[in-house]
């Protein structure tokens, strides 16, 4: 293939991708304790590709610190963490990324702050953000209330009594806050009826919006729309949306999302 061939390959590939409207993918964030707490979970990571479910991983690294990828993300309020990573979010933010959140494991002291509506550690942050932006949250039921690092230095694998009667009435109470408990070996099979469970309302004939019959939509018609009264707009399968209106949708803080 001579270098004209090879051109020509390579834009047709690129127009065919800017032409071919990509949906977008649901996708979740998973908290763990460590770096070894999610190795349990291979199996449902698996189930949620196999239904086009993406998920990040964050690995606390103690109460008030964490990691995503390859940022460390720590307890500061709003904004960017300077001081440490200059890119990295602040636990508050991430769940604007993210279409849910996923706790295996909580325990006693991170239940008595989100029931409390306190803040401190990672946990409580990322859970009271979601809470306030309306995003799912998904707790681990069968956990005994006491973590990981707590279970090894203290060599016990549950509360007293009195420990598990205050932790259970936290539990209660988070619930009566939206938070939504399952067996941890069930997390993705709640996540996959969540997803269809939006899908369902999102195509046409269901409560949702109805879809905008435009095939093509540039920035000009962005602008003509004005103020959006919805956080997203329902298109045909097919439709192209061109880069800078997108860009646009993006900073009136609207999704893109295709039915057929």
């Amino acid at each position: 293939m001579d270098v004209r061939q090879m051109i020509e390959s390579i834009t047709r590939e690129i127009l065919h991708s800017m032409s071919t409207p990509q949906e977008k993918k649901p996708k979740w964030l998973f908290i763990f304790c460590d770096s070894t707490a999610h190795e349990a979970f291979t199996d449902q990571f698996i189930a949620l590709q196999n239904h086009g479910i993406c998920h990040d991983i964050l690995f606390l690294d103690g109460e008030t610190s964490s990691w995503l990828g390859m940022h460390r993300i720590e307890c500061a309020g709003a904004g960017k963490i300077i001081a440490t990573d200059e890119y990295a979010p602040a636990p508050l933010e991430l769940p604007k990324e993210y279409d849910g959140i996923v706790i295996p494991e909580i325990d006693l002291d991170n239940a008595a702050r989100v029931v409390a509506g306190l803040k401190g550690s990672i946990k409580a942050e990322i859970i009271f953000s979601a809470l306030v932006l309306g995003k799912p949250v998904l707790v681990g039921e069968d956990v005994p209330g006491i973590n990981r690092s707590d279970r090894r230095c203290l060599k016990t694998l549950s509360l007293p009594g009195p420990y598990q009667k205050l932790f259970q009435r936290h539990v209660n109470d988070m619930k009566e806050l939206g938070i939504e408990f399952a067996a941890q070996k069930g997390l993705a099979d709640a996540i996959i009826r969540k997803n269809r469970a939006s899908l369902h309302n999102h195509e046409p004939g269901s409560e949702g919006q109805q879809p905008v019959t435009a095939k093509l939509l540039t920035a000009d018609w962005v602008k003509a729309q004005g103020e959006f009264t919805e956080d997203k707009l329902v298109l045909r399968q097919g439709a192209i949306v061109s880069p800078l209106a997108m860009d646009l949708l993006k900073e009136k803080g609207v999704a893109v999302h295709f039915v057929r």
